[in-house]
């Protein structure tokens, strides 16, 4: 088909969405979503009668009602959270399309015929925002056609529902399509605990540990710490769950929930819509969290209801019943926090973490203080943290009144919508032709800006800052400027705050001088969280069919010239006959120290690369470009002491990382705290494997990450002393001394390491690991799909 052709025919399937035809939601065929309570519940009992009927948190109930085996993990030393090693069996799983590549493409080399458990995957990361929601999908289809082609022919032949570019982003479409009270699922993506918000363990994994759910392999997770959070009181005003949660990360900080559940509880969860709680667990992604969970109130009930669920919510009803989907009297957590939700105010975090959290009645100050400008540049609202109905009515209220008082947006003003659902509702509704008045421009229902799909054209490399409704904001995240500051607030505070045009202004004291001369101040904003005339599906042909039978005949399209999409090779064995100690790690030579925060951005950027998600040759070459080598303080700069007569000394990180991998020269990293921080991106722990790392020594952590590393056959250790980080440096020979005792099952075996500097010098340090005996295992297969497609075998 010739170009013109394709856009003609993008063209029709894009025009569909601006046909004025709506329709109320039908019920679903809740058959694949309904968890199977009673089975929970009788794997639950089983589960009390061994932990001798202890009063249990509700995300003990959840997790523990997944065991694979309860009797064998309970038996080999108890049931300790933080320490032991869960073998669980999930419901479901997710897939963004950025990321539901290198999953699928690791589960075609295990050889299976069909997913073990429910699939779906979600076409929203690789639309990019430009000119508006038609022309932006329009040209979405064409340019990442192969890639759409290649996941939609693998949904075919594995019977996995897939949902079309134009859908609406994952984790809303998870909500309102999946979630349900009492569901262990999981998901290739950071966010994905948004489904957390209906009652629920939501987590966020790599595309490896999906495929373990996807092959029917037991998923371990070390069993996590709970945190309480009681909630008592109301939010009122201006206050929102998004306040609610902003505030709550700067409390806990980006590495405050890791190895920790967030179980919210007390009178101040019923009074919350249930979006407002997947607002909530969206972000507790954002301090490291594993997932967040609440019991069963009535309002997920009327949100299962109003989605067509009621087939659901009726199953859910008889299982809080019983008492499954809510903690026990006297149930015990490792924290408890308490929050008087009526002393809650909107606050605003950021620039560059979303840990910096700022009352609003302060952030004029701290915007004084730091001598930055007055000047907001962009006001974005929707993603999948605020993107609900209850977020847009809010808005739409604050628009209203703008629109009485003559007033206009300041600054461009962007909305994308969550889902096709919302975007026919809200037109419905007429809210998005009321926001299209006051200046917004709608985009494609797609993460655009919140993950780096944002073709900005001003402020490029000047110093600026924007309002988001987003839940992260990491340097050049949005828009690729690493000075843009990235300020994130609830869609209320953002909307208000445009109409001013100033990070200044408080529209909680201030007022807005309209075109008569008059001064305006807003009313506190008021929505509400499900439509009067119910939800419309809007464009039904972005719908997959539900429950699909696979279809083994269908090839999977992948060219093999392909720029985009690579078959995935095994990774070799550290362990082979190439490696003259054993099962010792080989000698590593350290490619670099990276100094201070070094997130999954970092690591292994958006934006522009990821177009190259399925192809991991060329999307290693962003291995590591923005990390800071902490000898000599540049980014993206590396030293190679072994280099040719041709080769410079210092070259980018990927360029020595090639080298390296050229010579047959396997390599070591040293990192700061918390490495890894951010989303779920498994390519952050694929490509340091795909150029040769074998091991990461860290200060600390971040939890999907460290996993995402074992996966890969990367080792991950931990400084027993973390001053030990600054005797290391790049060419340093690194040496494992008792990992051979660990992998022979000495499970009381020590790490330390070797170290030989350049000038001769050697020493050894001491280290912490987390491996179980099956991330050993990974470990000495050389990957975790190495050894399930070694299981696999054994099996057939």
């Amino acid at each position: 088909m010739s170009v013109l052709l394709r856009r003609q025919a993008s063209r029709v399937l894009v025009a569909r969405r601006y046909l004025a035809t709506y329709a109320s939601l039908q019920e679903k065929d809740c058959t694949s979503i309904t968890p199977p309570y009673h089975a929970l519940q009788e794997k639950l009992a089983l589960v009390r009668k061994l932990l001798d009927n202890r009063p249990l948190t509700l995300a003990e109930k959840i997790l523990y009602s997944h065991l694979a085996d309860p009797e064998k993990t309970i038996s080999s030393g108890g049931l300790k959270r933080g320490e032991t090693y869960l073998l669980l069996h999930p419901q479901r799983v997710a897939m963004q399309d950025a990321s539901a590549q290198m999953a699928l493409l690791q589960f075609m080399s295990a050889g299976l015929s069909r997913c073990a458990v429910p699939v779906s995957i979600h076409c929203d990361h690789l639309i990019q925002a430009s000119d508006g929601a038609h022309a932006d999908l329009e040209n979405a289809i064409v340019s990442n056609k192969e890639v759409f082609d290649f996941l939609e022919s693998a949904a075919k032949k594995y019977g996995i529902e897939f949902w079309k570019p134009g859908s609406g982003i994952i984790h809303q479409i998870v909500l309102e399509n999946y979630a349900a009270p009492g569901m262990l699922m999981l998901g290739t993506d950071s966010h994905t605990p948004n489904a957390s918000g209906l009652g629920m363990l939501a987590i966020g994994v790599g595309g490896a540990d999906a495929v373990d759910a996807m092959t029917g392999t037991p998923w371990e997770l070390k069993a996590p710490k709970v945190v309480g959070i009681k909630l008592t009181g109301d939010l009122s005003g201006w206050a929102t769950t998004k306040d609610l949660i902003l505030y709550l990360t700067g409390k806990l900080t980006v590495k405050g929930g890791t190895g920790r559940i967030l179980e919210y509880f007390g009178p101040g969860v019923f009074k919350q819509s249930c979006t407002g709680l997947a607002t909530i667990s969206n972000m507790g992604a954002e301090v490291g969290a594993t997932t967040s969970t609440f019991p069963y109130t009535p309002n997920m009930r009327a949100y299962l209801h109003a989605t067509g669920r009621a087939p659901v919510a009726h199953a859910a009803d008889q299982a809080a019943a019983n008492g499954f989907l809510a903690s026990d009297e006297g149930a015990e957590y490792d924290e408890v926090i308490e929050i008087d939700l009526s002393k809650v105010e909107p606050t605003i975090n950021g620039p560059f973490t979303p840990d910096l959290a700022t009352p609003l009645s302060k952030f004029a100050s701290f915007i004084k203080e730091n001598e930055w400008s007055d000047e907001l540049s962009a006001g974005l609202i929707g993603s999948c943290t605020n993107s609900s109905y209850e977020d847009m009515t809010r808005v739409a209220n604050l628009a209203q009144q703008a629109r009485s008082a003559g007033l206009k947006m300041q600054v461009p003003f962007l909305c994308t919508p969550g889902s096709e659902q919302i975007r026919a509702t809200v037109e419905r509704d007429r809210i998005t032709e009321l926001l299209e008045e006051t200046g917004a421009t709608v985009l494609a229902n797609a993460c655009g800006p919140c993950i780096g799909q944002w073709k900005r054209e001003d402020k490029k490399g000047e110093e600026n800052a924007i309002l988001t409704s987003f839940n992260r904001n990491f340097r050049s995240r949005n828009d690729g400027n690493v000075k843009t500051m990235n300020f994130l607030a609830s869609p209320t505070i953002v909307t208000a705050m445009s109409y001013a045009g100033k990070l200044s202004f408080n529209p909680m004291t201030d007022s807005l001088t309209t075109p008569s001369g008059e001064l305006f101040r807003f009313l506190p904003p008021a929505g509400k969280d499900l439509p009067s005339a119910g939800f419309t599906p809007g464009d039904e042909s972005y719908y997959p069919k539900p429950m699909p039978e696979p279809q083994p005949g269908t090839e999977v399209v992948i060219k093999p010239d392909s720029q985009r999409l690579e078959v995935l090779r095994p990774f070799e064995s550290h362990f082979g006959p190439h490696n003259p100690r054993g099962l010792e790690l080989p000698p590593l030579k350290v490619l670099m120290r990276v100094r201070g925060k070094c997130t999954t951005d970092h690591i292994s950027a958006a934006g522009k690369w990821l177009k190259y998600k399925g192809h991991i040759t060329n999307i290693s070459e962003n291995l590591l470009i923005t990390a800071i080598n902490d000898e000599g303080g540049d980014m993206n700069v590396a030293f190679d002491t072994d280099h040719g007569a041709s080769q410079s000394e210092k070259d980018t990180i990927p360029g020595v990382a090639k080298r390296f991998k050229a010579r047959g020269q396997p390599w070591a990293l040293v990192v700061d705290e918390n490495y890894g921080e951010g989303s779920a991106r498994e390519h952050a722990a694929l490509q340091p494997r795909f150029y040769g790392c074998g091991m990461i020594v860290a200060r600390s952590f971040a939890r999907i990450h460290e996993t995402n590393l074992k996966k890969q056959g990367v080792l991950p250790l931990w400084f027993t002393d973390t001053a030990d980080y600054s005797k290391i440096g790049s060419g340093d020979i690194v040496e494992t001394i008792g990992l051979e005792g660990l992998l022979n099952g000495d499970h009381s075996s020590a790490i330390r390491l070797k170290v030989t500097k350049l000038s001769g010098e050697a020493f050894e340090i001491p280290t912490k690991h987390t491996m179980s005996t099956d991330q050993l295992n990974w470990l000495r297969a050389g990957s975790a799909l190495n050894y399930i497609r070694s299981k696999l075998q054994e099996a057939d």
